[in-house]
């Protein structure tokens, strides 16, 4: 790690390793970026991601739980939004990370065929 941090404690490790966890799996990141233009109801996030409602609910249950979104009930509907904005920061860090590396490996494939 390139820049020069205070040293976490392994349980702080550990807790950092959780969150990636959440974010490590696609639909969690799909519901996120539709959340991006604010807040929406399970209903709307179904329709918007074509995800099962059973799998919507399941996910957004999960990070909710790992406190990246908050819930609002209104009746007998929640909406959920982000918590903490943050989250797409670190996205769009790892978005161009991946970017970049898609560029190099192109760059790479190019270089091969000649």
């Amino acid at each position: 790690m390139g820049r020069k941090t205070n040293p976490m404690t392994p349980s702080m490790l550990a807790a950092v390793a959780a969150q990636f966890r959440v974010l490590a799996e696609p639909a969690r990141l799909t519901l996120l970026q539709s959340l991006l233009a604010g807040e929406k109801n399970v209903g709307e996030l179904v329709r918007a991601t074509e995800m099962s409602q059973a799998n919507t609910s399941k996910h957004l249950a999960v990070l909710a739980e790992a406190g990246f979104l908050a819930r609002r009930k209104e009746g007998t509907t929640v909406y959920y939004s982000v918590s903490d904005e943050a989250v797409f920061q670190l996205c769009d860090l790892m978005c161009s990370r991946v970017a970049r590396q898609a560029a190099a490996d192109a760059a790479a494939l190019r270089g091969r065929r000649r």
